[in-house]
C-alpha cells in the first residue's frame, strides 16, 4: 500500500542536470498552481476543513502551505543567485500552518498569492544559466549545501506531491 504521506513517493534528487531536466521542472514548477486550483475546485468548506489522511493538515492548510513554502524557494533562489552559498532561514512549517491566517483566509488569496508567485519565479527560472543553477545555499537543518538544481528538483516535485495529497482526498 502507498504510504497516504508521500502519494507520488518521497523526494529524490536524481542528479539529472541537462537542460532538458530543467525545463521540465520549470514547467512543473509553471503547471503547479493550476494543478493545485484545479484539484481544489469545488470543494465545500467542510471538505477544505478535512484531513488529507488520518492526523495530516487539512485541505485548507494545503492550500496554504503550498504558496507559504514556495516564498520561502523563491526567497532562497534570489538568495542563492546574490550572495555567496547563503545560509537560509528555515521556518516551522507544522507552526505556519496552525496560525491564523491559515484558518482564517480564504484559499482563493493563497491561490491568487501561487498564481503570482509562480510567474515570478518561472521568469526567474528561465533566465537562469547553468552557472546560476550550480549556485547553492546551506540549509542548516538539514546541515548541507543544497545547489539550485536539487532545489528546482525539490520544488517541481513538492508541488505535485501536494496536489496528490488534495486528488487522493477528494477520492
Amino acid at each position: 500500500m502507498t504510504d497516504p504521506r508521500y502519494p507520488i513517493g518521497k523526494f529524490h534528487f536524481d542528479g539529472d542536470v541537462s537542460d532538458a531536466a530543467r525545463a521540465e521542472r520549470i514547467a512543473e514548477i509553471e503547471a503547479a498552481p493550476r494543478a493545485l486550483r484545479a484539484a481544489l475546485d469545488g470543494l465545500t468548506q467542510e471538505q477544505l476543513d478535512t484531513p488529507y489522511r488520518e492526523g495530516g493538515w487539512t485541505l485548507r492548510q494545503v492550500a496554504h502551505h503550498v504558496p507559504d513554502s514556495h516564498l520561502n524557494a523563491y526567497v532562497r533562489f534570489k538568495l542563492a543567485l546574490t550572495e555567496s552559498t547563503p545560509t537560509i532561514k528555515p521556518y516551522d512549517e507544522a507552526r505556519w500552518a496552525e496560525l491564523p491566517d491559515t484558518r482564517e483566509t480564504p484559499i482563493e488569496v493563497s491561490l491568487a498569492l501561487l498564481d503570482a508567485l509562480h510567474r515570478r519565479w518561472v521568469t526567474l527560472l528561465r533566465a537562469m544559466d547553468a552557472a546560476d543553477f550550480s549556485r547553492a545555499f546551506v540549509h542548516p537543518e538539514h546541515g548541507r549545501t543544497m545547489s539550485l538544481d536539487a532545489a528546482l528538483a525539490m520544488y517541481a516535485w513538492h508541488g505535485k506531491h501536494h496536489v496528490a495529497h488534495v486528488r487522493g482526498a477528494r477520492r
